[in-house]
Order: structure tokens, then sequence, then C-alpha cells
């Protein structure tokens, strides 16, 4: 009895924790010096719905991995204390994820992680994180809503039933930096 007594307050104490590293999308959604985007279910539904020529094989492929994805989540910011944070819960998942990638480049570093799927070529999750963007836009002038805006930290998550070989061209279709990137491990 002692025993189950212990691990229930092991994770009582432990929630606090796991439900922050949960939820780093949802703590910065409001934040106004961060970029959110979130796209649900039903986003997706209707872009596959849309008029695409589905003789065509490679708009057969879109349709199918955008019915595959279940949640896109991004998040950019360029202040410091955010992107600590985002750096720190990606490595609270570091355990739970495989590395697939990393690319530096210019001050960089750019991490792509993936939750195996249903077999070697699909995964049930795929997360990308990018740190070290001021080194490379900060002669760029980024608008949004009007306002030059810094970028140094990416965080994209993707989830669903994701084939891995078409990834790439998601990201590319969705301006995502990363994708050329992905498309040449996905040759390999």
């Amino acid at each position: 009895m002692k025993k189950y007594t212990l691990m229930f307050v092991l994770a009582l104490i432990m929630m606090p924790f796991a439900s922050q590293a949960q939820d780093i999308f949802t703590k910065f959604s409001d934040n106004p010096d961060v970029t959110y985007v979130s796209i649900k279910p039903k986003m997706f539904q209707m872009l596959a719905k849309m008029d695409i020529n589905t003789d065509d094989p490679e708009s057969k492929e879109y349709i199918s991995m955008v019915n595959s994805i279940t949640s896109f989540k991004m998040i950019s910011t360029g202040n410091k204390s955010i992107s600590d944070d985002v750096a720190k819960w990606v490595k609270s998942r570091k355990s739970s994820l495989e590395e697939l990638m990393v690319v530096k480049d210019d001050g960089m570093n750019m991490t792509f992680y993936v939750q195996e799927g249903r077999d070697s070529d699909h995964v049930s999750e795929f997360l990308m994180f990018v740190d070290g963007l001021g080194a490379i836009t900060k002669d760029m002038d980024v608008n949004m809503n009007g306002k030059k805006r810094e970028f140094e930290t990416i965080v994209v998550s993707l989830t669903g039933d994701i084939n891995l070989n078409q990834i790439s061209k998601l990201t590319q279709k969705m301006g995502i930096p990363g994708g050329k990137h992905l498309e040449n491990t996905n040759k390999k």
C-alpha cells in the first residue's frame, strides 16, 4: 500500500513539470513577442477537399498527406527568454523522440526529430527546432502586421500518420525553412 501511495505522490509532484513540457504552444500562443500558428484537423480536411486535379499523382500524394495530419503548431520568436523556454521544452522532449537530422549553418542550428509511427516510412510526430536565426535574418526586413520582426527561434510540430517521404514537400509548400534539407535526407 505504501508503494502505491509513494507512486501517487510522485506523480502529483511531477504533474506540473509534465504539463509545462507538453503545453509550450498554449503557453505562448497569446504572447505579443510570438508568432503562433495552429492548424486544426478540420482545416486539413478542407484543404484536402480543394479543387485539385486528382488525375495528377503528385496531387493525390498531397491529398493523402494532408488527410493524415491531425495537428500543425508553430511558434517563432525573437525574444531571448522565450527562445530559452522553447529550447528547454525541446530538450525535455528529446527522450521520447528520435533525432533525424541536424543542420548547422552560419550560427543557425536546425534539428529535426520524429516519433516512430506504424512503420519505418511513417512517423506519429515530426518536430523541427530552429535556433540562431538572428545571425541569418538580422539584415532581412521581416514584416509582421506592419512591424519589423526579428526571428531567433522557430519550433514546428506536426502530428498524425505522417509519411516521412512526403514531409519535405509539405514543409516547402508551407514555406517552412528546412524543407530542402529534408528532401536531401529522403533521397539517401
